[in-house]
């Protein structure tokens, strides 16, 4: 486990790019095995959550090569069935929350797969039933093997997928995800409703048609899929990650810095520029780069009706749950107050804790909500040290940590590795004083 040392207080300015989109890259390299045929994939975000998954296909027989930094090929035409149905996989998938995403792919080109109980963050029940009661309405029987700890997904002998209507009891992005994949083979036609949309979605989707699938409904919550007998090659091309994005905008905000975000795909960024700019950041959109300017102050909004500013998550096109944990700390800056909702995950707000003992001024009022009452930079942070919890809250606190007083300790950076590639050598770049330990 190792650690950041911080030294914070230091002004930001510079250009920087986001990675690839960590969410999309787990679902397009998982779709991988839908096919025997080389799929191409480029903007492979380099870091531990997806370099897991990678050695998953490896150990499972695909064929993977790495053209250039962030390219990869995979060609699916030797995967070992035997050890796909092994305690050993069934392990390694445990340890890995991306490995919830070979499930589709698995159950619809060999006919079973094991659904363990995902590992990844701690941060709140992550529910799987919306993906396994919709494999189920595939044609697929489940059953649980307690000696693994896994469900064991299986078609009956002599059966086959066949298309089903179904309504999704929530718009899940893995579980949308996973029943697409498992779909794109099934006989007949599959009709999913209240489906996700985001674009990572979207994006899968496109891989996947470009592959030789027939998806109708593409971006919308209503997605109609027609079976096909196979899928071919194809290239693929990873959005940025605009969970960075909102990462190095608040960084810019808290740091009263200037910056270039180069690349960013801003149609697909949704209402992320709209909820900084509620906590009164500035935020100038440049062709598809974003600039951030440097401000001394910024002033939240409130309602036409003169309520607290609330910012919670929902379901795309509403605010990612990925991002409350930035713009929460971005708002112990600002002027004004904000009331952050968190509804999806019940334990992702407990590292607040240590952002009060920095001195933010927080009223934490139960698992999901939390108040912030802003310093308007009158107050500096103090240094801290501190563990990070789980991937976003772990950048949060780096955030945090850059605009504080003194020199703060973050251990458990694992768990920022996960998801952000090389960040402290590209905050560095920027002007960072950031060491790795």
């Amino acid at each position: 486990m190792g650690s950041f040392i911080v030294e914070g207080g230091h002004k930001l300015s510079g250009t920087i790019r986001p990675q690839g989109a960590k969410n999309e890259a787990l679902q397009v390299i998982s779709a991988v095995l839908l096919t025997k045929e080389e799929v191409v994939i480029s903007n492979i975000p380099e870091i531990l959550d997806v370099k897991n998954l990678i050695l998953l296909l490896e150990g499972m027989g695909v064929e993977v090569k790495r053209l250039d930094k962030g390219v990869y090929s995979f060609k699916a035409d030797n995967v070992n069935e035997e050890y796909i149905a092994s305690a050993d996989f069934v392990a390694r998938c445990a340890r890995l929350r991306g490995s919830v995403m070979v499930v589709g792919p698995l159950l619809a080109r060999f006919g079973h797969a094991y659904f363990p109980k995902p590992g990844g963050d701690k941060i709140g029940r992550r529910r799987v039933d919306t993906h396994i009661v919709g494999m189920m309405k595939l044609g697929a029987e489940q059953v649980y093997d307690p000696s693994r700890k896994a469900f064991y997904l299986r078609v009956p002998d002599g059966a086959s997928l066949k298309g089903s209507y179904m309504l999704l009891d929530e718009a899940s992005v893995t579980g949308t995800a996973n029943i697409v994949m498992a779909s794109v083979l099934a006989e007949g036609e599959t009709t999913i409703y209240n489906a996700a949309c985001e674009p990572y979605v979207q994006q899968l989707c496109k891989l996947l048609t470009a592959m030789g699938a027939q998806i109708d409904g593409i971006g919308s919550n209503l997605l109609k899929i027609k079976g096909v007998k196979s899928l071919h090659s194809a290239t693929h091309r990873i959005l940025p990650d605009m969970l960075e994005v909102g990462s190095f905008i608040g960084m810019a905000a808290l740091n009263k810095s200037s910056i270039l975000i180069k690349d960013v795909s801003y149609e697909n960024l949704g209402i992320i520029p709209d909820c900084f700019r509620r906590l009164g950041v500035e935020i100038e959109q440049r062709g598809d780069d974003i600039f951030v300017p440097e401000q001394e102050s910024y002033i939240v909004d409130s309602f036409l009706d003169g309520s607290i500013m609330t910012i919670a998550d929902a379901p795309w096109p509403g605010l990612t749950p990925d991002l409350l944990s930035v713009l929460l700390v971005v708002a112990i800056q600002c002027r004004g107050s904000v009331l952050i909702h968190q509804k999806m995950f019940e334990s992702r707000l407990f590292f607040v804790d240590k952002l009060i003992d920095m001195g933010a001024q927080i009223i934490l009022c139960d698992p999901h909500r939390a108040v912030v009452i802003g310093h308007d930079h009158n107050y500096q942070l103090r240094a801290c040290n501190m563990a990070s919890p789980d991937i976003r809250a772990g950048i949060a606190l780096l955030i945090a940590a850059m605009s504080a007083k003194g020199t703060s300790i973050i251990s458990n950076i694992d768990q920022i590795d996960r998801g952000y590639e090389d960040i402290d050598m590209r905050l560095n770049a920027l002007g960072a004083r950031i060491t790795r330990q």
